[in-house]
């Protein structure tokens, strides 16, 4: 492996990025540069596949003897699910899938990565988040996949909030199914007496945008994460710094969920640091 770019021969592991359409697609400019640097064998590449060939696809990349993982984006994290042998209980309570491995005895596996990201890093910041109370504004994507990792890191009770209120309590029911050990409502976006407050919506990405929520009501105390990755301090979490909050921007998010996948496909892993001087990313 060259240390001044991806040099791909027969013993090169594949990471298929399986989506569509690819033109909007990061991860190659992220982890590419990093095996480069790492004299890691592996390279990602992007797959566009539509949906009506994306079923009998994601089996037929399996058959390949080199690849080591996929990595599932819109538009098919939801169907993956019903595709797969297993899954955990991750993928269940977010209802979607982005990372796909074989095992040994042949069996598609599948785990959800999104709101891993986000918790790793609020955990690497000094956060513990156990037993800790939780707001998650937004029950989109993103927003489900955080409460997922959320209820996984051993938090004592989520609230949850969506303009489509079924949305939210459909989340809802979905994680008393799978973690009854958690305190989980619907209906509120009001932050008091939380000890973490996410804002999973678009809601507050620029100035003068309508807040998810009433900042004067977020603890000092509260650490106050975002999804938003346009721009790194968004009004919202401007708002909430302002406060004395501890903040997580959005692409926090996108960096500390790759060590995780790097895990789960069983290559050398490395820090969030490391990817973001490394990326060669354009926005």
């Amino acid at each position: 492996m060259s240390k001044h770019g991806i040099s791909i021969n027969g013993n090169t592991q594949l990471i298929a990025h399986i989506g569509y359409p690819t033109h909007s697609f990061k991860s190659p400019m992220i982890y590419n540069p990093y095996f480069a640097s790492a004299g890691i064998n592996a390279v990602v590449v992007p797959m566009g596949c539509q949906t009506p060939d994306y079923p009998v696809f994601l089996k037929s990349v399996f058959s390949l003897t080199n690849i080591c993982g996929a990595l599932i984006t819109m538009p098919h994290k939801v169907v993956t699910v019903g595709l797969l042998d297993e899954v955990t209980a991750t993928v269940r309570v977010a209802g979607a899938c982005n990372a796909v491995k074989k095992l040994a005895d042949g069996r598609l596996v599948g785990d959800m990565f999104d709101g891993a990201g986000f918790v790793r890093g609020v955990q690497r910041k000094g956060f513990d988040l156990t037993g800790r109370r939780v707001l998650v504004v937004g029950s989109g994507g993103v927003g489900c996949a955080i409460a997922a990792s959320l209820a996984g890191a051993g938090i004592a009770a989520i609230s949850l909030f969506d303009v489509n209120t079924a949305s939210a309590e459909a989340l809802g029911q979905r994680l008393k199914q799978n973690y009854p050990q958690i305190d989980v409502r619907t209906g509120s976006n009001d932050p008091a007496d939380h000890d973490l407050v996410v804002n999973a919506t678009p809601m507050g990405m620029n100035e003068g945008d309508a807040l998810p929520m009433d900042v004067s009501r977020i603890s000092p105390d509260a650490f106050v994460g975002e999804v938003v990755m346009k721009t790194e301090m968004t009004a919202f979490l401007q708002a909430a710094k302002d406060r004395g909050c501890r903040v997580q921007v959005g692409s926090d998010m996108l960096f500390e969920q790759i060590p995780a996948y790097l895990e789960y496909f069983g290559l050398p892993t490395t820090t969030a640091d490391v990817l973001r001087d490394v990326a060669q990313l354009s926005y």
